[in-house]
């Protein structure tokens, strides 16, 4: 190679210094900007999304701890029969309780007002606790059940005591009765358990998601039984099996395009195929999980592709060049090498389905239900859906308990895609 053939920056000498010419300089400069504009890029990003999480972590810090009340209750042996304590009047002992603690209320309306405080369950509530203890009867027992939304907003600030009575939802004489039980140490604020192991309901209160987790899971658990053989299979045999032909190239084009199809259209075909044809049952975890796996089974069969490609010819050479068929050295040797790869798209694709709302409501998944499902053939919801209902609902109570489902989402999709990290960086292989 000749001395000409080496090229060198031009350079301006001044003095014992080589200073680059002016097109270097501006070279140079478009470099810095280059980076200064990714890092700002990067820093708005991160700021956003700090602002985002921060600002639905604020808001569901109040559903963090449920304001608690406890109230001496009667259960005397001659009104409550131990074969059957169920067949006691509940509401009777509870209101005798109440009246105990405040005898001046006397009038219907005050005892309205009164009530307002409590939780509409508290009766329930101190029927199965006597239904779980029989032992209860004939004692006096502390007898803790929630607040209301309006006694529960009323501990926590969310409501302003200065403002004039006729704007805020508690009068002043609910207020002095909230004031005594504080006074008399009967107001607690313990963690809300309450919030994941309670179904759903309509009062704040009682509002919990573990009907809505149960749903998730049936649904999720449907829908890796169904897309994660299909969408191997499927993959195995486009890569490695089917000829190079026209329909190929069809398939392989519609399989892409399906990746990109809103998710919503997913929910008309569940609907129209699964429960106007055949007659599934609706809001039912089976038939969500079923729509959810029409929706992940492009990008399992993308990602299966991909890590199939991913394997080394070299491989598949050795294994037929030792006699190996072509059945045996895709199961025995290419299938397991991509494993780790087609894992972590399954599980991309199991978390974007956990977060799917549009799908689970055109096949009624947002129903009021108040009880987790025992099968995956009952009513249920999921939790994009309860966020969904909470969301709209009135009562200010809901608001939090909203943006903390939101966080439990968010938790959840965090740990699937950490597992999926996790197991790239685990198993993947260098070649």
């Amino acid at each position: 190679m000749s001395d000409k053939s080496i090229s060198t920056a031009p350079a301006v000498q001044t003095g014992n210094w080589y200073e680059p010419d002016a097109k270097l300089k501006r070279r140079y400069a478009s470099d810095r900007r280059l980076r200064f504009y990714g890092v700002t890029a990067i820093v708005f990003a991160l700021g956003m999304l700090a602002a985002l999480v921060g600002t639905i972590a604020v808001t569901a810090l109040p559903a963090i701890t449920q304001t608690m009340v406890t109230l001496d209750v009667e259960l005397p042996a001659d009104k409550i029969d131990p074969a059957d304590p169920r067949s006691a009047g509940y509401l009777k002992l509870f209101s005798d309780a109440v009246a105990r603690l405040f005898p001046e209320v006397d009038t219907p309306k005050e005892t309205r007002e009164l009530r307002q405080l409590f939780t509409s369950s508290a009766q329930y509530q101190l029927r199965d606790m006597v239904v779980a203890d029989p032992s209860l009867i004939g004692k006096t027992v502390a007898f803790t059940f929630p607040l209301s939304d309006i006694g529960d907003q009323l501990h926590k600030g969310a409501i302003d005591r200065n403002l004039p009575s006729d704007q805020r939802r508690v009068s002043d004489i609910q207020i002095g009765w909230y004031d005594r039980l504080v006074e008399q140490d009967r107001i607690t604020a313990p963690f809300n358990w309450g919030m994941i192991f309670n179904a759903d309901s309509r009062f704040p209160e009682q509002a919990g998601l573990w009907g809505a987790l149960v749903g998730s899971f049936y649904a999720l658990l449907i829908c890796f039984l169904v897309s994660f053989p299909v969408g191997i299979s499927a993959a195995v045999y486009l890569e490695e099996f089917a000829p190079k032909n026209r329909w190929t190239d069809i398939i392989e084009v519609n399989i892409n395009n399906l990746a990109a199809v809103p998710s919503i259209v997913f929910g008309l075909l569940g609907l129209a195929v699964f429960l106007n044809f055949f007659g599934m049952p609706r809001s039912a975890p089976i038939v969500g999980g079923l729509v959810l796996s029409l929706m992940t089974l492009p990008t399992i069969i993308i990602a299966t592709r991909a890590a199939l490609k991913a394997v080394p010819p070299s491989i598949r050479e050795a294994a037929i060049g030792v006699g190996a068929s072509k059945m045996q050295t895709v199961g025995h040797h290419v299938l397991p090498l991509a494993m780790p790869g087609i894992l972590t798209g399954t599980i991309i694709g199991l978390a974007q389905a956990l977060g799917e709302t549009a799908p689970l409501l055109l096949i009624g998944m947002n129903a009021f239900i108040t009880a987790a499902p025992e099968s995956m053939f009952n009513p249920s919801t999921a939790l994009p859906t309860q966020i969904y209902i909470w969301a709209d609902s009135p009562e200010r109570g809901f608001t939090s308990r909203t943006s903390a489902a939101i966080i439990v989402l968010l938790g959840f999709l965090v740990c699937m895609n950490a597992i999926a990290i996790y197991m790239r960086k685990r198993f993947e292989r260098k070649w």
